[in-house]
């Protein structure tokens, strides 16, 4: 019977996709949770960075620093995408008071929108 290649290897250049940084433990990411978490202080930046690092997927909950500082949101999201682009993570905002985090392993569906060539309605 011919091989249909449903469990054929990947190719190497999308395991170089999905390969895990040395700083990430890999006998962690054999379980992963969901976590979510108020973010309250900048200092709670550090925490974050090691569940994640540690394989967990975080909704953080922005509105305790909000309601201190918008610089200090912008200044956490901004280190926090740093951090998800150097492990090779990912991150999202989810509506205007959650952001979510995840480890390399995974991925967040993002849909892509199909641009119209048909002009914007103006009003007149």
């Amino acid at each position: 019977m011919p091989a249909l290649g449903l469990f054929r290897k990947p190719k190497k250049e999308e395991d170089e996709k999905t390969a895990v940084p040395p700083s990430v433990d890999k006998e962690v990411l054999d379980k992963t949770y969901l976590k979510a978490m108020p973010l309250r202080d900048l200092s709670d930046l550090e925490e974050i960075k090691n569940e994640v690092k540690n394989g967990n997927v975080l909704i953080l909950r922005i509105t305790p620093l909000a309601s201190k500082s918008v610089e200090d949101v912008k200044r956490a999201v901004n280190e926090l995408y740093e951090f998800a682009e150097s492990i090779s993570g990912d991150i999202a905002r989810l509506g205007e008071e959650r952001v979510v985090i995840c480890p390399p392993n995974i991925r967040i569906w993002r849909e892509k929108r199909q641009v119209s060539n048909k002009p914007l309605p103006t009003a007149a």
